[in-house]
């Protein structure tokens, strides 16, 4: 997104040492496949009931869509984790050990996945449409799929494993349920009362209930982690050439300016909306 790719592209003097890096990079991709990962538990049970049962069950496992949920639970640990470390507060939550057959409504996957998942799933999802866009290795190379596929794979785990391992969730009776449901829940304003199950705004109080908690330090950390949304938003609109490819700094204050107007007209929305629900209340 800073050109510095396109400028090392183009540079003569690299043309010859493109191909066998492209080569290294797509053959380390194979090993982020997870190839590596399951070698233990093939070896384990091919020694224990003979290598074609070990075969077996791996691609039993991948029918099951086992790498799915692994890939899903690692971005639940990585998330709380990072948390742990910048605002502590670790705790144990309990959890059932029953066997239930139980559809989880869109509001609350997305209550307790948006953070940890959802997110992060976007954020990805968006720099990897970026780098399609606006890339300049490995766009016409077929090596791009096996450099790309693992992140991709990640994405797609992170935004649809709660739907696929939703019981029920392709019902239609279900989905308009929990669309009746979602949209109930974002209308609700929230207040004294209002439990984060009633009230997104209720929600997104809770979820900010760390920061109001946290050290100098990890607000500061927090800031430093954050700011990696400018440096997109830089990028992004020196790319799309939307003054004559003018490298002036006003462009990017022109487009802080847009976003600005936006969130004012929005607000002001909101109070409207507001203001009139109170005066027919």
């Amino acid at each position: 997104m800073s050109g510095l790719e396109k400028s090392i592209l183009q540079d003569p003097r690299n043309q010859e040492n493109f191909k066998p890096l492209e080569n290294a990079l797509a053959s380390q991709s194979v090993f982020q496949l997870g190839l590596l990962l399951v070698l233990p538990m093939v070896m384990e049970v091919g020694l224990e009931k003979g290598f074609r049962t070990a075969l077996g069950e791996f691609v039993i496992m991948q029918l099951q869509l086992a790498s799915v949920f692994f890939t899903f639970q690692l971005g639940t640990k990585t998330h709380y984790y990072g948390r742990t470390i910048l605002h502590g507060g670790a705790k144990y939550r309990p959890t059932g050990r029953g066997f239930v057959v139980y559809h989880a409504k869109f509001a609350e996957n997305y209550r307790m996945y948006s953070r940890s998942h959802f997110v992060k799933g976007l954020e990805l999802l968006i720099l990897l449409v970026v780098y399609l866009a606006y890339g300049s290795s490995y766009r016409s190379s077929n090596l791009y799929l096996f450099v790309t596929f693992s992140i991709w794979f990640l994405v797609a785990s992170w935004l649809f494993a709660p739907f696929i391992f939703n019981p029920s969730c392709f019902e239609w009776q279900k989905t308009v349920d929990d669309w009746t449901d979602w949209r109930k829940w974002m209308g609700n304003r929230g207040g004294i009362g209002m439990s984060v199950d009633q009230s997104w705004e209720a929600w997104w109080i809770s979820e900010q209930e760390h920061l109001r908690k946290a050290s100098i330090r990890a607000l500061l950390l927090e800031i430093i982690l954050s700011l990696r949304f400018l440096i997109y938003q830089y990028g992004i609109v020196y790319h799309l050439n939307i003054a004559r490819r003018s490298k002036s700094i006003l462009v990017y204050a022109l487009s802080w300016l847009v976003m600005l107007l936006v969130l004012v007209v929005l607000k002001v929305r909101l109070q409207i909306s507001f203001g009139l629900a109170t005066s027919y209340a």
